[in-house]
C-alpha cells in the first residue's frame, strides 16, 4: 500500500514537471505579435523587427471606421510591404481589409504601410505575427534543440494562426456593424428628407390651387 501511494506520488510529481517543462519550452518559441489600431489619414507606416530569415510573418487589417454614409464607392486603402533593402516583398491595392502572409527574405526592420486615397480619416486594426520555427540547420547548431522543440514551435504557430484568425473575424464583424448602422441612419436621413419635400411641395400645391381659385373669383366679379 505505502509503495503504490510512493508511486502514485512520484507520478503526479513527474507529470506536473512534465507540464511545467512543456510550458517553459513554449514561452521559449513565443514571438513577437502586435497588434493596434492605426488612423489612416494618408500614409501611415508600422514597423517590425523580424530576427530570423524565411522566419513566417503573417497578419491581418480590416478598415473598421469606413466612412461611407454619403457614398459606398470609396476605393479602399493600398496595403504595401517593404524589406530592409527596399524591395516591395507584398503589395495589396484597393481594400477595406485583407490577410497576408510571406517568408521573410532576409532578417532586419520590415515597413508595413496603409495608404488612404480618400480625404477621410480611416481606422484600421491591425495585427501581425513572426513566428520561428527551427530547422534542421538549427538543430545541427544548437545542441539544445531537439525534434520536440520544432513539434512545439508548430503547434504554438497553428494555435497563432487561430487566433489571428478570430481577431479578423472580429474587425470585420465590428465593420459590418459599423456599415449596418451607417447604412441605417443613412435611410433615415433619406427619409426624413423625402416626408420634408414631399409637404413642401404638397404646400406649394395648396397655395397654387388657391391662387388660381382667386384669380377665377376675381374674373367672375368683373
Amino acid at each position: 500500500m505505502v509503495n503504490h501511494r510512493r508511486e502514485r506520488n512520484s507520478n503526479l510529481k513527474g507529470s506536473a514537471l512534465s507540464s511545467l517543462l512543456l510550458l517553459l519550452l513554449t514561452l521559449t518559441y513565443v514571438h513577437k505579435v502586435s497588434a493596434l489600431s492605426v488612423t489612416v489619414n494618408d500614409v501611415e507606416c508600422v514597423y517590425e523587427y523580424v530576427l530570423y530569415e524565411s522566419d513566417s510573418v503573417s497578419g491581418n487589417f480590416v478598415v473598421v471606421d469606413h466612412d461611407i454614409f454619403w457614398s459606398s464607392d470609396h476605393p479602399g486603402i493600398d496595403f504595401t510591404v517593404t524589406s530592409p533593402g527596399g524591395n516591395v516583398v507584398q503589395t495589396i491595392k484597393g481594400t477595406s481589409g485583407d490577410k497576408f502572409e510571406f517568408k521573410a527574405p532576409r532578417s532586419g526592420m520590415y515597413k508595413f504601410c496603409f495608404h488612404n486615397p480618400y480625404s477621410a480619416p480611416e481606422t484600421v486594426s491591425f495585427h501581425i505575427h513572426v513566428g520561428h520555427i527551427p530547422s534542421e540547420h538549427d538543430l545541427a547548431k544548437d545542441e539544445h534543440l531537439n525534434p520536440i522543440n520544432v513539434k512545439i514551435a508548430e503547434l504554438r504557430e497553428a494555435l497563432e494562426s487561430v487566433i489571428a484568425e478570430q481577431k479578423y473575424l472580429k474587425a470585420r464583424d465590428a465593420r459590418h456593424r459599423y456599415t449596418n448602422e451607417s447604412t441605417r441612419k443613412r435611410v433615415i436621413f433619406y427619409t426624413v428628407g423625402e416626408y420634408l419635400l414631399l409637404a413642401l411641395v404638397s404646400g406649394l400645391q395648396v397655395l397654387y390651387i388657391r391662387r388660381l381659385f382667386s384669380k377665377s373669383v376675381g374674373y367672375n366679379r368683373i
